[in-house]
């Protein structure tokens, strides 16, 4: 009579711990089972010890985990972060010891940090952590969370920043697979990554010698070394050439529109996102209506922009407007109103050059995630000019020696979609779409049964 009992209340147990189909976010196959991740593992949070306490860091033997040692970390094992604990920090606190193989979330500030413990670690309060469990391999689990960073937002709440907890995080919808097929869901996500991975590295490396070659072909440009024959031919020596500043050879420097853009309109708005590699890039468009803003800002085929504002490493792109649709520019944005004795495309050209970027660097003002070149400093920047007509003949051999190579950049500028894939692969996974032709004659059921039992 217990026993026919005990087998009722697992029953029980089991069926609750299913997630109703009308709940389940996608079609799984039949041997897998849809739960929450409460049913299948224990939720540990983590503590920090008192900074003001120096006992609980100085000669500290326990490695502590942030957040901030997962920013920007790729590998998927983490063995220790840039602090550890001491015994005492560890009893003076919330911090637990987390066994290896457990699987490390960030909870906050941000949500979606996902690493495992390779040894014995603690973590700071800005974690969940996922004890091991006899349902899941622990890198199922981890390329599971690294897809699910939407729905893990979903559950979190908070006003100043998004926060999620134990208790949430424990209702989160995980897809359970056998763990046979958990493995080969595994073995083929990291086999299809080292693919990605490898092709990614070979198209950074070909914009690398882009951005070098660039860089060498512009420096010879501007120090007079690609014109030397057609200023023997012409009679003209180097000393024709001179250091002048922006500001002696301009009208203007003149800040863009600061009303707010629209999603429609017959103008386009140029905002610092369109200007990409000296060109204008016509996605992602904003637009305007305001009769007095075009009136004011309408651009000129020939008129040269300059980001004034934008990250550290962005601030100061420079491109040349060609009149290919109507448009006018924002207020991040700087028009140099150049005088007559500068040609459009050699001001571009001379604006992108290694030389002008280390000026951009040595006066720009750095605020919070933002920097800034106001238009007093980028009148200062000083360049080298020559002639109008040796400037023109330096424009024919900048087109025809980065012209294809500009092509050949264009074809490979879109490294980004090297994480879409990634997320396309997980999707997949997760789904059963990796493994269809191998199907486990297993049922996921037997393992959550088997953690529901341990539970007991």
């Amino acid at each position: 009579m217990a026993k026919q009992k005990q087998e009722l209340s697992m029953a029980e147990l089991l069926e609750q711990a299913l997630v109703p189909e009308a709940e389940q976010p996608y079609k799984v196959p039949e041997n897998w089972v849809w739960t929450r991740l409460g049913n299948i593992t224990s939720v540990i949070g983590g503590g920090t010890p008192s900074s003001r306490v120096n006992e609980y860091y100085e000669n500290g033997s326990i490695p502590w985990i942030s957040p901030v040692d997962l920013s920007g970390y790729t590998n998927i094992y983490i063995s220790h972060g840039k602090k550890n604990i001491t015994e005492l920090g560890l009893k003076k606190s919330s911090a637990r010891i987390m066994p290896s193989g457990t699987v490390l979330l960030s909870s906050r500030a941000p949500i979606g940090y996902v690493a495992i413990a390779e040894n014995v670690l603690s973590t700071n309060q800005g974690f969940k952590n996922f004890l091991p469990s006899v349902a899941y391999l622990p890198k199922y689990l981890y390329f599971y969370l690294k897809y699910s960073k939407l729905l893990l937002e979903s559950y979190a709440s908070g006003t100043t920043f998004l926060e999620l907890s134990a208790s949430k995080v424990s209702l989160v919808e995980i897809p359970l697979s056998p763990l046979v097929e958990q493995q080969r869901i595994v073995d083929c996500i990291e086999s299809l990554f080292a693919k990605l991975d490898k092709a990614k590295e070979l198209v950074q490396n070909a914009l690398d010698s882009f951005a070098n070659r660039k860089a060498a072909i512009l420096h010879q440009a501007f120090s007079g070394e690609l014109t030397a024959n057609w200023r023997r031919e012409h009679g003209i020596g180097i000393d024709s050439w001179e250091e002048k500043p922006l500001a002696e050879m301009c009208d203007s420097f003149q800040y863009g529109t600061s009303k707010k853009s629209e999603k429609n309109g017959n103008i386009v708005v140029i905002r610092m996102g369109n200007l990409q590699d000296g060109e204008i890039d016509w996605n992602n468009l904003a637009y305007t209506t305001s009769e007095e803003d075009i009136a004011k800002y309408l651009l000129k085929s020939g008129d040269v922009l300059f980001n004034r504002t934008n990250s550290p490493v962005l601030v100061g792109k420079t491109s040349i407007y060609r009149g290919e649709h109507p448009a006018i520019f924002a207020g991040y944005l700087i028009r140099i109103n150049y005088k007559n004795c500068l040609i459009g495309e050699y001001l571009n050209y001379a604006l992108n050059t290694q030389k002008s970027r280390e000026y951009y660097n040595q006066v720009k003002s750095d605020g919070v995630n933002q920097s800034n070149i106001n238009a007093k400093k980028l009148s200062k920047l000083i360049i080298p000019v020559c002639s109008v007509q040796e400037q023109q003949e330096i424009v024919r051999i900048l087109v025809d020696l980065l012209g294809a190579d500009q092509k050949a950049h264009a074809m490979i500028n879109n490294i980004a979609k090297f994480d879409l894939m990634k997320k396309s692969i997980l999707a997949q996974a997760f789904r059963g779409a990796l493994d269809t032709n191998n199907p486990s004659e297993e049922n996921a059921k037997k393992l959550l049964k088997k953690v529901l039992q341990e539970k007991l």
